[in-house]
């Protein structure tokens, strides 16, 4: 490294954050990533550790220590190349991602860790800025024909790396636009979509056929899809959402997380909702049931939209603020999070369960609920979201047509070369992980593309 104490001279300094009084009034983006100089200043906080562990704690693979150093030397141009080698999205996981690797980090074992999800950021949107990231051609081109079927993280990852190969892409989403959980799922106050459309583009100049509004096993037989193409990869997500069936579950007022966020991304799109069919949360009392990071967008989507009160109930005990000892480093700990949707208001209530929902004339009204020490308590509640995650992917239509099989927490079943129990159909991301994070995605789709182009070239 060329700052060979820079850990010691400088400390921590992450992103600001647009004040709340102005943010909660729009969904645009909330972070204010910092200037050129601070990212230098930050990378060269990175000790160039024998075993970077952050790398281990990356799923991705990210070479963190090198592009950190190129950052540190200005040398923007060769940070974007090493970042490029193993992230098709960091304009994405430089946002959302959790910074698996930052709780890897040497530097954490007594110190702040390095800023390392915004210094991806930094590269990645320094290089979009002085125009280097451009479509790549591809200049030969294999005959083989790949069908992937969803369009998130894995499934765009995956379609990138099989493009370059030179096989013909086809990506496939039931949706009317292409992005998945990234374009509906995420609020726009996380990711602004003209991120998603930037690189889009990109792919499409490089051959990428993206079929939206086209929901295979039903606009489009698997049976004909499986003839007309070389090889399948399901990328379809987990979207089975976990109920929390009590007394008052038939009541109207009550909506799952992915429903409420989903409809809130098309309404800041300017897509127009039936009024009938309308999840608004204007002048309600919000009660989200999860405390995850669902329940969180919930939190901030709700605050924007003008909801009088939110409240978050998770059943789970409050995490502590630091590592315990049942989280050593550099294992990823779990503690307290507090994110900005958080801070821009809300109440969080921890080891509480919610016991009964109460109505009144065909409408929630109040959840009946029991904390830690067996004390009842009710809380006004016009809008329920239940953000309790998700079980596993949707069994009916495509996935029963192709007969594939299932792993007994209802995901599809693959071997380690992620080729399901039909020939040449491969599966990756949710769908066969299970409910995660969007660079474990990322993963997923880059791993499959490996196994399928060597099953494509006859070397499976």
């Amino acid at each position: 490294m060329g700052e060979l104490r820079g850990f010691l001279k400088l400390a921590r300094q992450g992103s600001a954050y647009r004040q709340v009084c102005e943010r909660v009034k729009d969904f645009k983006e909330v972070i204010q990533p910092p200037g050129q100089r601070q990212s230098q200043e930050q990378a060269s906080r990175c000790m160039d550790c024998g075993t970077p562990f952050c790398h281990w704690g990356c799923p991705v693979g990210n070479y963190i220590p090198e592009w950190n150093d190129y950052v540190f030397r200005g040398n923007w141009k060769e940070a974007l190349v090493l970042l490029d080698a193993t992230n098709n999205l960091p304009e994405i996981t430089g946002r959302v991602c959790p910074a698996l690797c930052e709780y890897s980090c040497v530097l954490g074992l007594n110190d702040d860790a390095v800023t390392i999800r915004e210094n991806e950021l930094a590269v990645i949107e320094f290089g979009f800025k002085n125009g280097w990231i451009k479509p790549k051609p591809v200049s030969r081109r294999t005959g083989k024909k790949i069908a992937i079927i969803g369009s998130g993280p894995a499934g765009l990852s995956c379609a990138a790396e099989l493009n370059q190969a030179g096989h013909q892409v086809t990506i496939f989403e039931r949706d009317n636009l292409i992005g998945g959980i990234l374009r509906y799922g995420i609020p726009d106050f996380k990711l602004e979509k003209y991120l998603l459309e930037r690189r889009i583009d990109i792919w499409k100049e490089e051959g990428i056929i993206f079929k939206a509004g086209v929901n295979v096993g039903q606009d489009y037989p698997a049976d004909k899809i499986l003839v007309e193409f070389d090889a399948l990869c399901l990328a379809g997500g987990s979207r089975v959402p976990r109920d929390i069936n009590i007394e008052g579950r038939n009541l109207k007022g009550i909506y799952f997380a992915m429903d409420y966020l989903v409809q809130s991304n098309k309404r800041v799109t300017g897509e127009k909702i039936p009024p009938a069919a309308l999840i608004d949360a204007r002048d309600r009392n919000v009660v989200v049931l999860g405390g995850g990071d669902t329940g969180s967008d919930c939190v901030g989507t709700a605050l924007r939209q003008g909801a009088r009160c939110v409240t978050q109930v998770e059943i789970l005990p409050q995490p502590a603020q630091y590592r315990t000892r049942e989280y050593p480093w550099p294992k990823y700990p779990v503690i307290l999070k507090t994110s900005s949707s958080h801070e821009e208001g809300g109440t969080r209530y921890w080891s509480v369960s919610a016991k009964k929902f109460i109505g009144e004339r065909g409408r929630v009204k109040k959840i009946l609920c029991e904390n830690a020490e067996g004390e009842i308590f009710e809380i006004d509640a016009d809008l329920i979201v239940i953000a309790a995650g998700f079980l596993h992917p949707e069994h009916s239509g495509l996935l029963s047509e192709l007969k594939v099989a299932f792993d007994q927490r209802g995901n599809v079943k693959t071997g380690e070369n992620y080729l399901t129990s039909v020939e040449k159909v491969f599966c990756a991301g949710d769908m066969r992980r299970g409910q995660s994070l969007v660079v474990w995605a990322i993963s997923e789709g880059r791993r499959a593309a490996y196994f399928i182009d060597k099953y494509l070239m006859g070397e499976i």
